[in-house]
C-alpha cells in the first residue's frame, strides 16, 4: 500500500508542453508536498522517462551558476515533453538539509571547502537524501519499466532494489561552466556520479 495519498492536480501549460501536474503527501495541509509533473500522452508499455529531482531553489529558481540543477530540470522536461514520462520533485533541498544549511555550507566552500567536506564541517551527511517516496510514487503510477535521467549512481541503485521489472540510466549530462567545474569533479571523483565530459 502506498505510503502517499494524491491531494490535487491539474492541467499545467509549459514551454516544453502540456503536462499533468500532482502534489502527493500524507496529509491535506501539506504546504512542500512532493510534486509529479508529467506527459499526460506518455506510454506505459515502453520504458518511461523519469527524472527524480531533488528541490533546488538556487539552482532551479533563480538560476545559480554553482550548479547544473536547473538545467538538469529544464533537460528533463524537454526530453519528457517531447517522448513522454514523469517528474517527481523531492523536497530535498541541498542533498537533504534545507536551503538555510545549504547557505552555510556554500559559505564554507566560499572559503575553499568542496561540497563533500563543507557538509562534513557542518555535521551534516554527505548526502541525506531518501528517496522511498520516489519509489512509492513509480508504483502508484504503475510505472515498472523506467529510464531514469540521471548521472547519480545512487538514484539508480534505489530504483533497482526496489525491483522495478526494468531499470535503464539516460544521462543527463549539462555542459559545465567556470562558476561549477570544481563541483561537478567533486560529484564525480568523489560520488561516483557519470560525468564523460569532466576529466
Amino acid at each position: 500500500m502506498s505510503k502517499v495519498i494524491l491531494q490535487g492536480e491539474a492541467d499545467i501549460p509549459t514551454d516544453f508542453g502540456n503536462f499533468r501536474m500532482r502534489a502527493y503527501s500524507n496529509k491535506v495541509d501539506d504546504y512542500v508536498p512532493t510534486i509529479v509533473i508529467y506527459n499526460p500522452q506518455t506510454n506505459l508499455d515502453n520504458p518511461v522517462n523519469v527524472r527524480i529531482h531533488s528541490e533546488c531553489i538556487t539552482g532551479d529558481l533563480f538560476g545559480s551558476r554553482k550548479c547544473e540543477c536547473g538545467e538538469q530540470l529544464n533537460k528533463a522536461m524537454e526530453i519528457i515533453g517531447l517522448e513522454g514520462g514523469v517528474i517527481i520533485y523531492l523536497r530535498q533541498e541541498g542533498r537533504g538539509i534545507g536551503i538555510i544549511n545549504k547557505l552555510h555550507a556554500y559559505r564554507e566552500q566560499e572559503n575553499g571547502l568542496d561540497t563533500i567536506e563543507a557538509n562534513k564541517k557542518l555535521g551534516f551527511e554527505i548526502d541525506a537524501r531518501k528517496y522511498d517516496i520516489a519509489v512509492d510514487i513509480l508504483k502508484e503510477l504503475n510505472i515498472q519499466k523506467i529510464r531514469l535521467l540521471t548521472n547519480n549512481p545512487d538514484k539508480l541503485a534505489s530504483l533497482i532494489d526496489a525491483g522495478f521489472e526494468k531499470v535503464e540510466r539516460m544521462p543527463l549530462e549539462i555542459e559545465p561552466k567556470i562558476e561549477n567545474l570544481a563541483y561537478l569533479k567533486t560529484k564525480k571523483f568523489n560520488l561516483g556520479h557519470h560525468l564523460i565530459h569532466i576529466k
